[in-house]
């Protein structure tokens, strides 16, 4: 299938650009960038400088298979018609078409979660991706939900590192002001919150710190059940829902240095990591996740979701693991 990746300069988009060409069955043809039309792809992206790829004008997409969006919000809502005069399948990466929304051409885009949403997928030419913190706080929350582990609202403290908040630098971003910061930047009302109400079917009351860390999300979800419980029937609820899906791993170590899920194991990779605790008197679940924002959290998630959607593997061009020490 022929790829095009549009706003192929942010990092969302370099990292399409190299799943992509990574991948058995997808062949990159494009890599479109209002602004670095006529550049090297190399000048944006040093580490893809074997590729020997320009960057082309929105105006010069070719017709293709498969259009990635990896661009800011309301830009995809713009594009999309355009795009989907010369694309069989868009998968957006932005939040434009999040939690089942419909386009202006009446489509709607169905959600690229493949552990909870591989039969909705199957088929679909409009995929839409879910947010890289929203991501890791459905998927630990979502089984315990329904395995009737959650009573009342939940609290998701997430930590994010400074390559979710893109390319473009602004003052927050600037290196004298995050590069040791530790900064509660939303610490009530976030919108992923709706997304996590619409997709793991509870009410999360999250907060946001920026760490000092380029890649990676983790995410700690607090959750009262309803009746004293144990770690190991919380493993057993995760274990089972997750025992076919190749990308979540259940961290069930209960010592060491690496007993809870870190991102930084998981830089380049498709994975996300879940790990439990649980109050000595049972009454508190504590859910750990952790993936890349970047990788399963926007341009691995989207690759994993067309895979699904075209009848391929699911872990086609996905199989990197991650580093250590990293």
């Amino acid at each position: 299938m022929k790829v095009s990746v549009v706003g192929a300069a942010g990092y969302t988009g370099g990292e399409l650009l190299r799943l992509v060409h990574g991948h058995p069955e997808l062949e990159l043809v494009q890599a479109i960038s209002r602004r670095y039309a006529g550049r090297p792809v190399s000048e944006v992206h040093p580490n893809l400088h074997h590729l020997g790829l320009t960057f082309h004008a929105p105006p010069e997409l070719d017709r293709v298979s498969v259009a990635f969006l990896a661009v800011s919000m309301g830009a995809a809502a713009e594009l999309e018609a355009g795009v989907g005069e010369r694309a069989e399948t868009i998968v957006d990466l932005s939040p434009d078409f999040r939690a089942g929304a419909v386009s202006a051409s009446g489509v709607a885009y169905r959600t690229g979660l493949p552990e909870l949403f591989a039969d909705e997928l199957a088929g679909a030419t409009r995929i839409s991706v879910p947010g890289c913190m929203a991501t890791a706080a459905i998927l630990a929350l979502e089984p315990v939900r329904r395995a009737g582990l959650v009573s009342g609202d939940v609290v998701v403290d997430a930590r994010t590192g400074s390559s979710g908040s893109g390319a473009e630098p602004t003052p927050a971003s600037h290196h004298a002001e995050r590069g040791q910061a530790f900064r509660v930047y939303r610490p009530a009302g976030h919108r992923h919150e709706a997304e996590i109400a619409e997709l793991a079917g509870v009410r999360a009351r999250m907060t946001v710190t920026a760490v000092p860390a380029v890649r990676g999300v983790q995410v700690v979800c607090h959750v009262t059940p309803p009746r004293p419980v144990t770690r190991q029937e919380v493993l057993r609820v995760l274990q089972r829902a997750y025992r076919d899906r190749p990308f979540v791993r259940v961290v069930a170590r209960g010592r060491g240095v690496h007993r809870m899920p870190d991102p930084q194991f998981l830089s380049g990779s498709n994975f996300v990591d879940i790990g439990c605790a649980v109050d000595a008197d049972g009454g508190r679940i504590v859910l750990v996740a952790a993936l890349d924002n970047l990788v399963k959290g926007a341009a691995g998630g989207g690759v994993q979701s067309l895979n699904v959607a075209s009848g391929l593997a699911e872990d086609a061009g996905l199989g990197f693991p991650g580093l250590h020490p990293a």
